[in-house]
């Protein structure tokens, strides 16, 4: 992933790499992020229980959107703290409420000096079900302990970060990018 041209990537972060796979035996989507850099000078969340918060896209968060039909999408996010957020949207920014969840995000964190693996799986009932392979766009924002932000996507087609434009959602799950 690339941070937005108009906020600097933090002098921590050497690399962010994001991918999405489907695990159709669990019918389950896993997400992955993994953060190289110097993981001290994050300004991360305390770990919590695994329960749905809101506001999480504030401090370091994990993102995807999923594509449904028309303009309707998903937004999905992940704290490194293992909170999580799952939102509807009927089109651009409009019509956003809670999206119900079976079982809540499986979410993993590992952490070390110089890494932060952020992995979630997600039910494929709670995307959608059928109609695989769906666009996404894989997202983050990144906090410094300053304060400092950064906004890491697959693709920004505006000048100001914005992870909601469809024009971002290039990923799919069978391997290739538009």
């Amino acid at each position: 992933m690339t941070p937005h041209p108009a906020a600097a990537a933090p002098a921590a972060v050497h690399a962010l790499v994001a991918r999405a796979e489907l695990d159709a035996q669990r019918s389950a989507v896993r997400f992955a992020y993994r953060l190289t850099g110097d993981v001290a000078r994050l300004a991360l969340p305390a770990r919590a229980a695994a329960r749905r918060a809101d506001r999480l896209w504030e401090h370091t968060c994990f993102e995807a959107f999923v594509a449904v039909d028309g303009d309707r999408y998903y937004e999905l996010n992940f704290s490194p703290s293992a909170e999580w957020a799952a939102f509807a949207f009927d089109g651009y920014r409009r019509g956003m409420r809670p999206l119900p969840l079976d079982a809540p995000p499986s979410i993993r964190v590992d952490e070390t000096a110089s890494e932060l693996l952020v992995t979630a799986d997600v039910e494929l009932r709670a995307l959608g079900g059928a109609g695989w392979p769906r666009r996404m766009g894989l997202a983050a924002v990144v906090e410094e302990r300053s304060g400092a932000r950064a906004y890491f996507a697959l693709l920004h087609p505006r000048e100001a970060p914005d992870f909601h434009d469809a024009a971002g959602f290039v990923l799919s799950l069978d391997g290739s990018a538009r």
